[in-house]
């Protein structure tokens, strides 16, 4: 049976360490394997992207691949095809297939159906590959993970899930600041909070989103107003334990759920975060193939 990412509960407390401890070394060498010699791997876009796509493409040649762009609009599933049908096709001509999509349903129905690796590229409710390069940014950046915490202040969505999910599998305690109607549904290992700064205390990290993401446009309005106290600026972190860094998955938007002064300031791993995600993804690329 082939491996798959879709929501990153696939992943041990083992693998998980060596996957990370992986990409930290295809980090310090990243032409160094050719893991994806001679293979074809389908990305899938149904959503737009810049650093999923470019780091993707990006890691699919450092690993000796040949990465398949698919735009949502050049596919049939935008005509109503079946994603079952899609996924019959797809096991027959390439090696593995990403997806950035809406419908959780979709991944699932892939990964049910076909017969090749399927991971998560971008979903409604999940975001794993996110998640992993944000857990190689924190031990960077503190040497460890376990016993870490880790602060998100923002809309309960999909980012914060994968961070609660696979933060509990590496040890690190994940808080959840949302306000009302905002809020994550509850996670095994998550502390949930309406507060920010009961969130925050004493973190190593501090997390940030977009407010009003694809689909949100029609809410805009509300949402920020909403939202608007969970800004990060310098007085939040001042509240999170002293060496704490600021993150952001980006795109940002300055001056609403981050400060331009922490995003582009030295209290922050972002750009880290961002290039991370090439190193994090070729990592889990082998561990797909190695199953």
């Amino acid at each position: 049976m082939p491996r798959h990412l879709l929501t990153g509960e696939e992943l041990s407390s083992e693998a998980l360490v060596a996957l990370l401890r992986r990409a930290a070394a295809l980090k310090a060498a990243p032409r160094s394997s050719r893991a994806l010699q001679d293979r074809i791997v389908g990305l899938v876009f149904e959503k737009p992207s810049t650093r999923t796509r470019v780091s993707f493409e990006a890691g699919i040649v450092e690993l000796g691949g040949h990465a398949m762009v698919l735009r949502g609009d050049e596919m049939q599933l935008s005509r109503g095809e079946s994603a079952k049908d899609t996924a019959l096709v797809l096991s027959r001509h390439v090696d593995a297939v990403g997806v950035r999509t809406g419908a959780d349903a979709i991944v699932e129905t892939l990964a049910a159906e076909g017969s090749i690796p399927v991971f998560n590229m971008l979903t409604a409710g999940h975001h794993p590959c996110q998640a992993l390069a944000d857990l190689l940014t924190l031990q960077e950046a503190f040497g460890r993970l376990e016993g870490l915490k880790l602060a998100y202040v923002g809309d309960g969505n999909n980012v914060a899930r994968s961070l609660a999910i696979l933060g509990a599998i590496a040890g690190v305690e994940v808080a959840v600041a949302s306000p009302e109607g905002y809020t994550l549904e509850p996670v095994a290992g998550a502390t949930l909070t309406t507060d920010p700064a009961e969130a925050v205390a004493g973190a190593h990290a501090v997390y940030a989103d977009v407010w009003v993401s694809m689909g949100d446009e029609a809410t805009a309005d509300e949402r920020r107003a909403a939202l608007a106290p969970y800004r990060i600026d310098d007085a939040l972190l001042d509240r999170a334990a002293p060496d704490a860094i600021a993150l952001h998955c980006l795109p940002a938007h300055p001056g609403e759920e981050i400060t331009a002064a922490v995003l582009y300031g030295d209290r922050q791993r972002i750009w880290d975060q961002a290039e991370n995600r090439r190193h994090a993804q070729k990592a889990l690329l082998e561990w797909l193939f190695e199953g």
